[in-house]
């Protein structure tokens, strides 16, 4: 697994080299746009809204619009900003693992030591079960909040990155009505038998995903069949062709004669035809009478 951050995390005197480590990942089927009728992948061009002109990833800036104005910043612009080349992890303080705010959580990522094991694990011990760390770090051109705390097994740190306090909206719902004691009563009572002592994510699975897998797994199943159509199909073009070749005026053993291809002869003498595509009816047509021997 390959790390996406390389820092030094600082708990005061001590300076701990981590690395992090996503800890989640998609499992999604992956997928491709295609056009259905052909199986080609859909192409995305950047273009320009003024020029229409496509536009080379070099040559591409960023538009920042504050309270109406706007401002066009480069990369080198935004190189000179000192926070983006920090790779220092800060520990900002400690709080109770229990006054985080589950809205405030974004993504979690794995801490692994990087020739830091002695100091990595005196972290862990000191931080216990019931206390997290709160740092501060840029990655990937932002700067981050992050909780960082011990695992269940107590041996790794995993860092939670947190979302700032304007990023989180207020909301609010009118006043629902108060249940009546014998409703509170009986829902409290379902509660309790749909009650578990953890929650287990193994009990669950993502059935969109399976039925999914399902459909995908058919349709490659009938790649067999797919091609016993395209065997009758050209079965059928071949026959038609057969029966026009006997109607046609000009003997089967002409056919077979040393004549030049149609589209070789077209361009030698001066006509303008295609790789593939219909030819021209007056091409064709003055090529029988010219090429094909009588």
């Amino acid at each position: 697994m390959r790390s996406v951050f390389n820092g030094n995390l600082m708990f005061g005197p001590i300076s701990i080299a981590v690395k992090f480590y996503s800890a989640t990942e998609d499992h999604e089927l992956a997928s491709h746009q295609v056009h259905q009728h052909d199986g080609g992948k859909i192409g995305y061009r950047k273009v320009c809204t003024v020029c229409e002109e496509t536009v080379a990833a070099a040559d591409i800036a960023k538009q920042f619009e504050v309270d109406g104005q706007v401002a066009i910043l480069t990369e080198d612009d935004l190189s000179t900003l000192t926070s983006a080349a920090d790779r220092g992890v800060e520990v900002l303080q400690f709080v109770p693992a229990n006054t985080i705010d589950p809205m405030m959580l974004d993504r979690p990522y794995y801490l692994a030591p990087d020739k830091s094991a002695k100091a990595y694990g005196l972290l862990a011990a000191t931080l216990g079960d019931e206390k997290v760390a709160i740092v501060r770090f840029t990655m990937r051109g932002r700067t981050r909040l992050a909780a960082v705390k011990v695992t269940g097994k107590g041996d790794t740190l995993i860092a939670h990155t947190l979302r700032w306090a304007d990023e989180v909206r207020e909301f609010s719902v009118d006043k629902p009505q108060e249940p009546t004691e014998a409703e509170l009563e009986l829902a409290v009572k379902l509660m309790e038998t749909m009650t578990s002592e953890t929650f287990n994510p193994d009990l669950y699975r993502d059935s969109y995903q399976e039925e999914l897998r399902e459909l995908v797994t058919s349709k490659l199943s009938d790649a067999p069949e797919a091609v016993e159509e395209v065997s009758d199909l050209l079965a059928k073009l071949s026959a038609s062709v057969a029966e026009r070749s006997e109607k046609a005026a000009v003997p089967v053993a002409a056919e077979k004669s040393d004549k030049p291809n149609i589209r070789q002869w077209a361009r030698a003498n001066g006509h303008v035809v295609g790789e593939r595509g219909r030819i021209p009816t007056d091409i064709v047509d003055l090529y029988n009478r010219e090429a094909v021997p009588a």
